[in-house]
């Protein structure tokens, strides 16, 4: 069959890495009922880096406060604070200057012009945004809607059935949790992602990885960003 699956949490306007494991996916489970995690170094759900004069800086999304172990799906976005003007001034302070700024921030005001009240829905639309400017093409499902269960693992191979795929493809952050076990009783491939970050023409100094992929596409525009994410292959 060799179906080829991805699965992750929907992080918001995700780094370039996020974007070539797709490249190599027919299937990308939005993993949205997992238990959304703030103030760590593992918190991309709701935030992301951008470059500015004096370094890398975060750029997020403002949220309402919610128990613990709140799933990603019903984590609302906070209307007491106006992020959506406050994230397009800073990207527009920090990247006017930048040479494909014309072409790409009036995408990004679009998507601040959604008016989602849940983050997985935000982020789900900057995911689907930057798909279409890199021209990856995958299809996308919610773990939620698959009616799966169990936990770590094993909600990987349930997930992994539902979708009907047998290879799955992982990002090596996940080595430390990772049981073979599982993958192995269900016939299931673990392939790992091999990502090694491309330096690309920045503003603000000496280049800096692993920044939103917004980064790049401001910096080189689609065409050329299309090309870099490929040869990062």
């Amino acid at each position: 069959m060799n179906r080829t699956a991805v699965i992750h949490q929907p992080d918001f306007l995700p780094y370039l890495g996020f974007f070539e494991r797709l490249l190599h996916a027919d299937v990308f489970v939005l993993l949205d009922q997992a238990q959304y995690v703030d103030s760590t170094s593992r918190s991309w759900t709701h935030r992301d880096k951008i470059k500015t004069p004096q370094g890398a800086r975060w750029i997020s999304l403002s949220i309402r406060s919610a128990p613990r172990d709140t799933p990603i799906n019903q984590i609302e976005l906070s209307d007491q604070v106006d992020w959506r003007r406050n994230n397009l001034n800073l990207l527009r302070e920090n990247y006017r200057k930048a040479p494909f700024f014309d072409e790409i921030f009036p995408r990004l005001e679009q998507l601040y012009a959604r008016t989602d009240r849940r983050l997985a829905d935000f982020n789900r639309a900057s995911i689907e945004l930057l798909l279409e400017l890199f021209d990856v093409r995958v299809e996308i499902v919610t773990a939620s809607s698959l009616g799966v269960s169990g936990k770590n693992n094993d909600l990987l191979v349930d997930i992994l059935g539902k979708v009907h795929a047998d290879r799955y493809l992982s990002g090596v952050g996940a080595r430390a949790y990772f049981r073979p076990e599982p993958f192995a009783n269900a016939g299931i491939e673990v392939l790992w992602q091999e990502f090694q970050h491309p330096a690309y023409p920045q503003l603000h100094g000496d280049f800096i990885p692993y920044l939103s992929s917004i980064d790049l596409l401001l910096n080189c525009g689609t065409d050329q960003s299309r090309r870099i994410l490929r040869n990062a292959e």
